[in-house]
């Protein structure tokens, strides 16, 4: 694989970190520092507590995972964490596990669930034993207190909530703002889960040629994810040939053709739960581009390592949107979503609009140290039949940003 140069400057080497603390020290100091982000975000906002749903925001306070898919969909294990550091915890059954070991304040209790799958008719019934708990706890552990952030919450649960006198107020904006600045121990904790994601994309690469499928070539990565020790893939973001324009199809039982673009979005969530999103477009057969295809990838190159050089700390969201690369009118309608988005377990906060996107989909705010971005590009031509798709991902330092994967683009091309 061509691995280039990177415009921006070297990679950051987290190795030595990693080799020098220990991945089990590592994740000691990543606890304390992720729940202390939950706490300052809590006094910030006056807030006593927080009623946490969302599996990666349960991930991030407390360091636990449990079916982490199954209870996206299926709210059957919930957590309270308080502002003075005191969690809460409702497992779901026979569950208790997955907290050993943990140096927690912590009062562990069974779940309650009422959704219609556990409850059924009884959903009214049981959403007020569930309700009737949760206010409990939060009159003994901060008495007179009425505000309650919460993260998600199906209907029934926010109506008992409100109805018995507490105020709910936006726990994912909360969280969102917490996860947003990482501590270099979640640093190294990413390369670790990109390091897992570069075998998978190493692994594509060397098994890539005509006649396969997408979907066969897919498999590469999550088979490199999971030996590794990763967790899941959020999407299935591959495309070959002319279903690589527009952007975004998944990847199917297509037949590869030699000679054509194969473009994809990793999207991997990789071991310790942190997500790498690395973006790369190849020709079936490593064969050297069509002339086309060359020009494509050059826009493309351009646009991701234009507005690696241009971010910055301090710099102001909407600034950065009007300053990006201008992509050239032909390819406008089939832009990507975002100039850049941020990174953690999963996509985070921010997500920056193109400026022709702003008055509809912006929204203003500042970068800084310590953030992790991804910073994006497609091109393809607005009735064309191919395009390219890439995507870096960075951390941002006092002087600008540094690439996180060494996962090298096809600087031959240009």
């Amino acid at each position: 694989m061509n691995r280039g140069n990177v415009a921006c400057g070297e990679t950051m080497d987290t190795s030595a970190v990693a080799d020098q603390k220990g991945t089990e020290t590592t994740l000691l100091d990543v606890r304390a520092y992720r729940l202390a982000r939950v706490r300052e975000q809590l006094r910030k906002n006056n807030c006593p507590a927080i009623l946490l749903y969302d599996p990666v925001n349960i991930r991030y306070a407390t360091d636990t995972s449990n079916m982490q898919i199954w209870t996206g969909r299926n709210p059957s294990r919930y957590v309270m964490v308080f502002a003075d550091g005191r969690v809460i915890a409702w497992e779901f059954h026979s569950c208790e596990h997955v907290w050993d070991g943990l140096n927690l304040d912590l009062d562990l209790r069974s779940a309650v669930s009422w959704t219609f799958f556990n409850a059924g008719t009884e959903a009214e019934r049981r959403v007020d034993v569930w309700g009737a708990e949760i206010v409990d706890v939060l009159s003994q552990r901060a008495p007179n207190e009425l505000r309650l952030a919460v993260d998600r919450l199906d209907p029934l649960g926010a109506a008992y909530l409100t109805q018995h006198g507490l105020n709910l107020v936006d726990g994912q904006a909360m969280m969102e703002m917490a996860r947003a600045v990482k501590s270099s121990g979640e640093l190294v904790l990413m390369g670790e889960s990109l390091r897992a994601c570069e075998k998978g994309i190493e692994r594509m690469h060397r098994e890539l040629r005509p006649g396969m499928t997408e979907q066969d070539l897919w498999a590469n990565l999550h088979y490199e994810n999971i030996r590794h020790g990763g967790e899941w893939i959020e999407t299935r973001l591959l495309a070959s040939g002319d279903r690589t324009n527009p952007w975004m199809h998944e990847c199917s039982s297509r037949v590869l053709q030699h000679g054509e673009l194969l473009a994809f979005d990793t999207d991997m969530v990789g071991p310790n739960g942190y997500c790498s999103d690395i973006s790369r477009t190849w020709t079936v057969g490593h064969t050297q581009p069509s002339d086309e295809q060359r020009k494509l990838y050059e826009r493309a190159y351009s646009q991701v390592h234009f507005n690696m050089d241009l971010l910055r700390p301090g710099m102001a969201f909407r600034e950065f949107s009007e300053r990006a690369w201008k992509i050239p009118e032909r390819y406008l309608k089939n832009r990507y979503s975002c100039v850049a988005h941020g990174i953690g377990m999963v996509d985070e906060y921010p997500n920056i609009a193109h400026q022709v996107d702003w008055e509809g989909g912006g929204y203003d705010g500042r970068f800084e140290v310590g953030m992790t971005l991804c910073v994006e590009s497609y091109i393809g031509a607005e009735g064309g039949n191919q395009g390219v798709k890439l995507e870096q991902q960075v951390v941002l330092t006092e002087s600008g940003c540094v690439p996180l994967t060494s996962c090298g683009f096809e600087t031959d091309w240009l």
